[in-house]
């Protein structure tokens, strides 16, 4: 017997996200959270446009960009001086097919409100102060063993807590990886005086790395974020003294126009990727299994996603009637995504690459996977294992079509066929974002079977307890 279907260990994003998932499929979940309480800083503070379509569907998009903004250009200071306008990232204005094309920010300790609110909203909780010390699993289920209170039983278990995650390290799984730079960086939010929150506010010193503060108004906030590399081997002083002789030193401000520091803390970037995302019936996730450099945002991204990715799968498996291989397909995909984001990541970091339309995330699929069935002689503009892309057939908004945990079937320019009751169908012309055919859309919205005719479709259902 077990306590709960799925036990989420971490209530950052990742946690969040995929017990909103399991809870609107009607999976039991228990999130479980050291801490006494939510995150309290900025950190992963900006979302890029996959990110926000996947916000779409849980319900929380709305929330989201009612608090956000995005984000501001920079600026380049200079003795105090303005030296001129710096542009993050390559500029993209939204279209029919992507609505969300540009990043949005954010801070870190409000996503995670939002996302608390959802969840509760939707059945689902969070169990603070629950210390994970130890995992046991055997052929029926996990064991979670904690450093109060009795063990939780589970019939599977997804590691959420982060870059030093204990149950990743309970069930032996090592990490690959390297130091981006070897700067230590603080990063804290701080109220500050004297700057407007127009612009992202850069002051470099000199021609290396080392020495820059940059100071970023966070939309929907009285606060900044502030950012200050130094040099290799530098104890970092986190405390509001500590605080106001980088900004004194290093920009035209006074230290005292640093007037509190809300909260700060000090890293090394690094890369690093899990050797495997399964062992059993333990699931690594986000930070727990990848760690990025901040630039470029591809971190907090690439983690809400692996959630999304992985809980479709569990639903179909222990509430849906799918085989159970389907969840093996979640190391096969989101592995992959992984290591090309923390490339991505690297290389924005080193300023090899700009912030722009591989950032965005839009670009990413599952060409490769067994879940993949591409049987056109002739295939259109969007493929098999494509992400779907918004469009309107026969006045129906797709996103809207897509919203929910069930699969959706598009039939464009040719007969549709009777789908099961769990598939949601749209007909109509073919269009030319899609072309012609028929597309079967996955529960996170990326085109699992694609075909000119029926044949095998039924078949391909059928694995994951469609009929």
């Amino acid at each position: 017997m077990s306590d709960t279907h799925v036990l989420i260990v971490g209530a950052g994003p990742t946690g969040l996200t995929l017990g909103i998932d399991l809870a609107r499929r009607g999976i039991p979940a228990l999130v479980v959270e050291r801490a006494d309480g939510l995150f309290p800083g900025s950190r992963g503070k900006g979302f890029q446009p996959r990110t926000m379509e996947v916000f779409d569907d849980l319900g929380v998009l709305d929330a989201i960009h009612a608090v956000g903004g995005g984000y501001p250009v920079g600026m380049i200071w200079r003795n105090g001086e303005r030296l001129g306008e710096h542009h993050m990232s390559e500029p993209a204005e939204p279209s029919e097919d992507s609505p969300y094309n540009e990043p949005w920010m954010v801070p870190q300790w409000r996503t995670q409100r939002i996302l608390l609110e959802r969840l509760e909203e939707l059945g689902g909780k969070v169990a603070f102060g629950r210390e994970v010390t130890g995992v046991v699993q055997d052929p029926e289920g996990v064991t979670a063993h904690f450093a109060s209170g009795g063990p939780v039983r589970a019939r599977c278990l997804v590691a959420a807590d982060g870059g030093r995650s204990v149950v990743r390290r309970a069930v032996g799984v090592g990490m690959t990886g390297e130091e981006v730079d070897p700067f230590p960086t603080l990063v804290a939010d701080v109220r500050i005086t004297g700057l407007d929150r127009d612009n992202w506010h850069f002051f470099p010193q000199g021609e290396g790395p080392e020495d820059l503060l940059a100071i970023c108004p966070l939309a929907g906030t009285e606060d900044f974020q502030l950012m200050a590399r130094f040099a290799e081997g530098t104890e970092v002083d986190l405390s509001l003294e500590g605080v106001r002789q980088v900004v004194a030193a290093r920009s035209h401000l006074a230290a005292e126009d640093v007037t509190e520091v809300r909260w700060a803390s000090d890293f090394r970037p690094r890369t690093a990727l899990a050797d495997r995302f399964r062992v059993g019936r333990v699931f690594l996730a986000g930070d727990a299994a990848h760690v990025h450099s901040p630039a470029g945002g591809q971190g907090l991204n690439t983690s809400v996603q692996d959630a999304y990715n992985l809980g479709w799968k569990l639903g179909a498996v222990l509430g849906g009637g799918a085989e159970a291989a389907l969840l093996d397909t979640y190391e096969e995909e989101r592995r992959p995504i992984a290591a090309q984001m923390l490339d991505l990541s690297t290389s924005v970091h080193r300023g090899e690459t700009r912030r722009g339309g591989a950032t965005r995330q839009l670009d990413l699929g599952y060409p490769a996977s067994t879940l993949t069935e591409e049987t056109r002689t002739a295939p259109g503009p969007v493929r098999a294992g494509d992400r779907a892309p918004d469009a309107t057939v026969n006045g129906v908004r797709l996103f809207d079509a897509f919203r929910g945990p069930h699969w959706t079937l598009l039939a464009l320019g040719t007969d549709a066929p009777a789908p099961p009751a769990a598939v949601r169908l749209v007909h109509g012309p073919a269009h030319e974002t899609y072309g012609a055919g028929l597309f079967l859309v996955r529960p996170d919205g990326y085109v699992g079977w694609a075909g000119d005719t029926p044949a095998g479709l039924p078949e391909y259902l059928a694995r994951f307890g469609g009929r």
